[in-house]
C-alpha cells in the first residue's frame, strides 16, 4: 500500500538522518510518480506527499493539468533534457533537476512565463563519468553554475546526480561525497545553493549521510515501475 510505504520510506529518511547528526526535516521526499496513474499520486496526496517528480512529458502535462487546483503541489522534472523540451518545462514545472547545458539554461530563463516564480534548478554531474548517462564533469561545473546563477528567470537550487550502482554501503557514499564537496566549494565561491537531489530507494541512506537534502523514491512508494506507452 502506498500509504504504508510512505510511511516506511519517512521513518527510513528520519532514522538516518539523526543518525548522522541532522534534522529529518532537512531531508525532503520528491516521490518519483513517472509511469504510475493519478489515482496512486492522489492517494499519496491524501497522506500528505507534495512533491512529485516526471520523467515523461506528456504524461506529465495530463498529471499537472488534472491536479492544478491543488496549489500546494510541488512538480518536479527529473529526466532527460532536450531542446524541444524546454518551452512546457518552464511554463508548467516547479523545479528542474537535470541541467547540463548552459544554451538549455538560456532556453529556460527566457520561456520561463514572467507571471511565475524563477524556475528553480539543479545541475546534473555525471559524478560516475558514465558514457550512457546525461550530466556534467566536476570540472565544468564551476563554469556552468556561475554562468547559470547569472540568469534570472533561474534560480540555481544545487546540483543532482544519479551514480553508478554500488553493493556496499561505503562505497554508496564516496560519488555522494564528492557531491557534498562540490555543493560546498560552490557555497563558497559565494552562490547560494541549498540543495543536494541525490539517492533513490536503494541508496538513500548512503546520501543522507553524505549530505542529501532531497531523495528522489519510486519503487519504495509506488512499487515497480510500470510500462509506459511510447510519446
Amino acid at each position: 500500500m502506498i500509504s504504508q510505504a510512505l510511511t516506511t520510506i519517512r521513518q527510513r529518511i528520519a532514522n538516518t538522518a539523526r543518525q548522522y547528526n541532522r534534522s529529518p526535516e532537512s531531508v525532503q521526499l520528491l516521490a518519483v510518480s513517472k509511469t504510475r496513474p493519478i489515482t496512486d499520486i492522489v492517494t499519496a496526496i491524501e497522506h500528505g506527499q507534495i512533491r512529485f517528480g516526471e520523467s515523461y512529458l506528456q504524461e506529465a502535462i495530463q498529471k499537472i493539468a488534472a491536479l492544478r487546483d491543488n496549489k500546494a503541489l510541488e512538480w518536479h522534472f527529473i529526466g532527460p533534457l532536450q531542446s524541444n523540451k524546454t518551452k512546457i518545462i518552464a511554463e508548467q514545472f516547479d523545479w528542474l533537476h537535470s541541467l547540463s547545458k548552459l544554451k538549455h539554461a538560456q532556453r529556460l530563463n527566457k520561456q520561463r512565463p514572467e507571471y511565475l516564480p524563477p524556475l528553480n534548478v539543479c545541475i546534473q554531474v555525471n559524478i560516475s563519468e558514465e558514457a550512457q548517462k546525461s550530466g556534467i564533469h566536476l570540472n565544468e561545473l564551476a563554469t556552468l553554475a556561475q554562468a547559470i546563477a547569472e540568469l534570472p528567470r533561474l534560480r540555481l537550487r544545487g546540483l543532482m546526480t544519479l551514480p553508478a550502482p554500488s553493493q556496499s554501503f561505503e562505497q554508496q557514499r564516496i560519488p555522494f561525497r564528492q557531491m557534498r564537496i562540490a555543493l560546498q566549494e560552490l557555497q563558497a565561491s559565494g552562490l547560494k545553493l541549498d540543495t543536494l537531489s541525490m539517492g533513490m530507494t536503494n541508496d538513500m541512506e548512503a546520501a543522507i549521510a553524505e549530505g542529501a537534502t532531497l531523495v528522489r523514491i519510486g519503487t519504495g512508494i509506488f512499487g515497480k515501475r510500470l510500462n509506459r506507452q511510447k510519446q
